[in-house]
């Protein structure tokens, strides 16, 4: 039977029947010609769901609340959803995805559009799709030019941690060599806790907060000796390197390379340096993806290609020993 309005406690609710479903709830209001209509939107609704499928009646509201719930990548949804609120999904299109991130960011460049913009929206349809409310949607990214990466090198390394040991900063060498020698991004080494370090089994388990998920990471003896030699009492619920996040690292690093002598390079560049050196030791891309914690080998190559261009890479092919060519950065170190 339709949607009928009845009275309690001075508010009007609704209920019925619609497509064979029981519907019941309130109208908030105690104006009869109000609560009828809110009943009628209910019951169009209803069928509507009922005819074209759940996900005809999906909000990009309800997406987002469910995708929160599942302890997703929170980070630039607060934006999004205040842009989209209660819009209907199937009625969302890649090109409206790609004007929002143009609006939320006018003036960004495209890799800030992408990052901030159409992939968290993206990754919320799409994981209401992994629950069947709807269809997948697939959004073109902005054109980004691929930039070399600048790797530190192993003695740039030994070099900064060197300094940081002489400037009573034990835990900023060891973020260092860490983040060399896990590959791990800054704000995960810096949101690690020691509950997470086995320094006798030489392993860390690290959250990658960017890919959702978590990673294994082997420790070289040089990473356990400058974990163990932070001054702390290794509570399990303290932070590793002491440091609240990883944009309270910039400035004391940056004076640490300054008084080092050393190429002013950022901490993320101990991952350039984790994967170049690799490849560089001729380790295969999916090892490394796998131990660095890359989504996929594509990510790899696209990115560090480069550190395997060593024109005499080819002698291999007539059995001559392949001998890569350290790359440079522009320092001794």
């Amino acid at each position: 039977m339709p949607l009928k309005v009845f009275k309690r406690n001075n508010l009007y609710s609704y209920r019925g029947t619609v497509a064979g479903r029981r519907l019941r709830g309130p109208t908030g209001t105690a104006d009869k010609r109000i609560a009828e209509r809110i009943a009628a939107e209910a019951e169009a609704k209803a069928w509507q769901s009922h005819l074209d499928g759940p996900g005809a009646t999906l909000t990009f509201a309800q997406a987002a609340i469910a995708y929160r719930q599942a302890g997703r990548d929170e980070r630039f949804l607060e934006r999004i959803e205040d842009f989209w609120k209660d819009s209907l999904v199937p009625k969302i299109t890649p090109e409206a995805i790609r004007q929002m991130a143009r609006k939320l960011y006018p003036g960004a460049a495209n890799a800030t559009l992408n990052r901030q913009g159409i992939v968290p929206a993206q990754a919320i349809i799409n994981y209401a799709a992994e629950l069947e409310w709807c269809a997948p949607i697939k959004v073109k990214r902005f054109k980004v030019n691929a930039k070399r990466k600048t790797p530190v090198t192993r003695r740039w390394v030994e070099a900064f941690a060197a300094q940081a040991v002489q400037d009573d900063l034990r835990h900023l060498a060891a973020l260092c060599l860490f983040m060399f020698g896990t590959g791990a991004r800054r704000g995960e080494a810096c949101a690690l806790m020691w509950r997470d370090v086995e320094l006798f089994q030489k392993k860390a388990v690290i959250n990658q907060t960017k890919i959702d998920d978590q990673r294994v990471a082997h420790l070289s003896p040089p990473v356990v000796a400058a974990l163990a030699n932070i001054p702390s009492n290794r509570n399990p619920d303290d932070l590793v390197f002491q440091y609240a996040s990883g944009e309270s690292v910039g400035q004391v690093w940056n004076n640490v390379t300054e008084r080092a002598g050393i190429e002013k390079l950022s901490p993320h560049c101990c991952r350039h340096g984790f994967a170049t050196s690799m490849l560089q030791a001729g380790i295969d891309p999916k090892t490394i993806a796998v131990r660095g914690g890359w989504k996929d080998v594509a990510t790899v190559m696209k990115y560090y290609a480069h550190a395997m261009d060593d024109p005499t890479v080819t002698d291999v092919l007539f059995g001559t020993n392949l001998t890569q060519r350290e790359r440079k950065t522009g320092s001794s170190y």
